[in-house]
């Protein structure tokens, strides 16, 4: 995937009671301009230099498309981006486009290959290892083995003060002893599915008990027809995935091959299970095949619900249809965009700011957060690397009188931040959020759209969607794979 889905934002150390998040780089090679704009300012003002000595403003006149296109091609916005650093996504797309690869068809006369996942696009490379107990996924392109768990935690809106700071702390050392560890990347899906309630007026009419006309029977049935319309099943997962070449060593000492990563994997899965315990999240089970066939078949077709055939095996839980367009994705019964969480909570927010967006009633929608802990030496190169760009680029502009903005030294201050939180011992990770929004139909899902962004606002987010590449980012942020986000 571009840039565009890699957050290298870092959170400082910070009290449970109240988070802030570092803003999002725009750090450039002069002037905050990327090296894709520079060029295209530069050729504008070479054309118009050339022409205006050669031909005086005739020459201007005439040359005028280019040297304005140019500049407009690094100036003019479009959806937060400028035109320039637009093209090479519009351009790719447009040639797979061109050559058929937008569209996927499953081919029932064509199996695939045995231990293979029917799915499209990259995804399609997966394959899983025979285990009596857990599906794992590896990934020979990326090089990763990925196992997924099933997750249970209690309403952490209604807990104490006291106690969300204890399992705020508790989660933290579970995402810092992975970082100790090295080579494992963890992806957390909260999946919120709108539900009828049925299981909620379905236990009240067979166990309500009393006079079925009494006032407290009144009351709960009327709270109950307020609160069913906006009632929705939710359900988290968490994938984890070891890099098999980063955490070769540990593989060694496990053994050789795939089944000495699967060894180690295990036992990467059963730490978590301790550091999730320890933050008192539940897991329930790691993923069968089973298990895991259904939740990618129903991510594709989420009509394909109680009283079908949920598929047993990995090979055909993919989809039947895929059509990929510029700014939504088309497979089997839904339509589905992915937007991208651009800017987290700028000021202090409790760790709950994300209720709003979660919990936004009537729509099916798949929270992504993904970890990649970054090893110290790199995160203190690029540290390096950015505070010699910031300065450097404030030289400029007190050499060229252009007055600094606020949001620059702000950026810089996150940056110090993050090195003090490293110079302490903290670990340095990079994460990117993501949100996939599923409806019946195209109508439908441009309004949950708009209803989302509104609720992201809320909680204190800027999102946005993402253009040109949403079947890959459908992939990395709908499917409990733990894809890397590439930057």
């Amino acid at each position: 995937m571009t840039d565009t889905l890699t957050d290298t934002r870092h959170s400082p150390a910070a009290a449970p009671a109240a988070v802030r998040f570092s803003r999002l780089p725009q750090r450039g090679i002069l002037l905050g301009l990327s090296a894709s704009r520079l060029v295209c300012l530069g050729i504008s003002a070479a054309v118009l230099v050339v022409s205006l000595f050669a031909a005086g403003s005739t020459g201007a006149a005439f040359t005028l498309p280019l040297w304005a296109g140019a500049a407009a091609a690094a100036l003019v916005r479009w959806r937060g981006k400028t035109l320039v650093e637009l093209a090479p996504t519009a351009l790719h797309f447009l040639w797979r486009a061109r050559t058929g690869q937008t569209r996927y068809r499953a081919r029932p006369e064509r199996p695939r290959p045995g231990g293979t996942l029917a799915l499209p696009g990259e995804a399609a490379a997966l394959r899983f290892l025979p285990d009596p107990d857990t599906a794992m996924l590896h990934d020979p392109h990326q090089h990763t083995l990925t196992a997924v768990a099933l997750v249970r935690h209690p309403a952490f809106v209604l807990l104490s003060p006291d106690e969300q700071a204890r399992r705020v702390h508790g989660w933290s050392r579970a995402l810092a002893h992975l970082a100790a560890t090295g080579g494992t990347r963890v992806q957390v899906l909260e999946i919120s599915l709108p539900d009828a309630g049925r299981g909620i007026t379905g236990w009240w009419q067979t166990h309500r008990a009393g006079d079925p006309n009494g006032w407290a029977a009144r009351q709960y049935e009327e709270l109950m027809t307020t609160v069913v319309p906006a009632a929705a099943t939710h359900r988290t997962l968490v994938a984890l995935s070891l890099d098999l070449r980063k955490a070769r060593a540990h593989i060694r000492q496990s053994g050789r091959g795939l089944q000495g990563a699967a060894a180690f994997l295990k036992q990467e899965m059963t730490s978590l299970e301790a550091n999730l315990r320890a933050a008192d999240l539940i897991l329930d089970t790691w993923l069968g095949e089973a298990d895991l066939a259904a939740t990618l078949r129903t991510a594709y077709d989420p009509g394909y619900g109680a009283g079908d055939h949920i598929p047993a095996r990995l090979e055909g839980a993919g989809p039947v249809a895929v059509d990929e367009h510029w700014d939504h994705l088309r497979h089997d019964t839904a339509y589905s965009a992915v937007l991208w969480v651009k800017e987290w909570p700028q000021t202090a927010a409790p760790p709950f700011f994300l209720h709003a967006l979660i919990f936004q009633p009537a729509i099916r929608k798949t929270l992504s957060i993904s970890y990649e802990p970054v090893p110290v030496e790199e995160a203190m190169r690029d540290i390096r690397r950015a505070k010699v760009e910031y300065a450097t680029d404030a030289a400029q502009k007190a050499k060229m009188g252009v007055l600094a903005d606020l949001s620059e030294s702000v950026e810089a201050a996150d940056v110090l931040d993050r090195e003090r939180a490293l110079v302490a011992g903290h670990a340095d990770i990079r994460f990117t959020g993501m949100l996939t929004i599923t409806t019946p139909t195209r109508d439908q899902l441009e309004a949950a759209v708009a209803e989302i962004t509104r609720a992201a606002i809320q909680s204190g987010c800027e999102i946005q969607r993402l253009l040109g590449q949403q079947a890959r980012a459908f992939t990395a942020a709908a499917l409990p794979l733990a894809r890397k986000v590439a930057r």
